[in-house]
């Protein structure tokens, strides 16, 4: 689990080019341990942006989502542990079986697998429109436990949901939380949000934040305000950190 400030900062390169990627790394350098790989930068790049962020000293949290088949899951997180990623995505509503089999690929290596609960873009319309009558958070619990029960050590929810999952899993669960916003940043697509200080102050382990430090002046100096809001938090915590 990370102690520090930065190692709780996770970076979304959310970009489209090996290009603008490296550049965010290069200015980053020496700042930000973890970098977060998505959808887009991985489709544009593939695993080549990966081995660069990890030969440049990067921590990487693969962020795939992989849902399909348990065999075809187990099969994608064998190949992205030897990439050397550290941290990587699957979806929890992909089942029991699913989950079991993409941890147990994972389990000889130093990659941890996260479910993905419910996507901080998400709420109870987005919900009733795929035939779900719940609410977000009672979504996020029910899937949660079933993650742990398959063997998932790690979970990915929204920072309003941390809370609950402390409260049903405790302190063992690894929580990495998007959706997570500085005081005066816009929202985005985000619906379910926190500021950093108070997603540390309910028990998230990992932050994950991409516009606030990318789309900022300069990305050296935002990283750094949010280090030090989190740093400020951790010694109201423990005076020792």
């Amino acid at each position: 689990m990370p102690q520090t400030a930065r190692e709780k900062i996770i970076v979304a390169l959310d970009v489209p080019s090996a290009e603008a990627a490296r550049g965010a790394m290069q200015e980053l350098a020496g700042q930000a341990v973890w970098c977060k790989i998505g959808m887009e930068l991985f489709t544009s790049e593939g695993p080549d942006i990966v081995r660069f962020a990890v030969q440049h000293g990067f921590s990487v949290f693969l962020d795939l989502k992989f849902h399909d088949i348990p065999n075809t899951v187990a099969a994608g997180v064998r190949s992205a542990v030897s990439l050397g990623v550290k941290m990587l995505t699957i979806h929890a509503s992909g089942g029991p079986e699913m989950m079991h089999v993409a941890a147990a690929a994972a389990a000889e290596s130093e990659t941890q697998v996260l479910a993905v609960t419910v996507l901080t873009s998400s709420d109870r319309a987005t919900l009733a429109a795929i035939g779900l009558d719940v609410e977000p958070k009672d979504q996020v619990l029910r899937l949660a436990k079933e993650a742990h029960r398959a063997g998932v050590t790690g979970l990915v929810c929204s920072p309003l949901e941390i809370t609950a999952i402390r409260s049903a899993l405790g302190d063992s669960i690894a929580l990495v939380t998007p959706g997570v916003r500085p005081t005066g940043s816009a929202m985005g697509d985000q619906k379910r949000v926190m500021t950093p200080a108070d997603a540390v102050r309910a028990g998230a382990n990992w932050l994950v934040i991409g516009r606030p430090i990318m789309a900022a002046p300069s990305r050296a100096d935002a990283f750094q305000a949010i280090e030090s809001e989190i740093a400020q938090v951790l010694s109201e915590i423990s005076p020792t950190n």
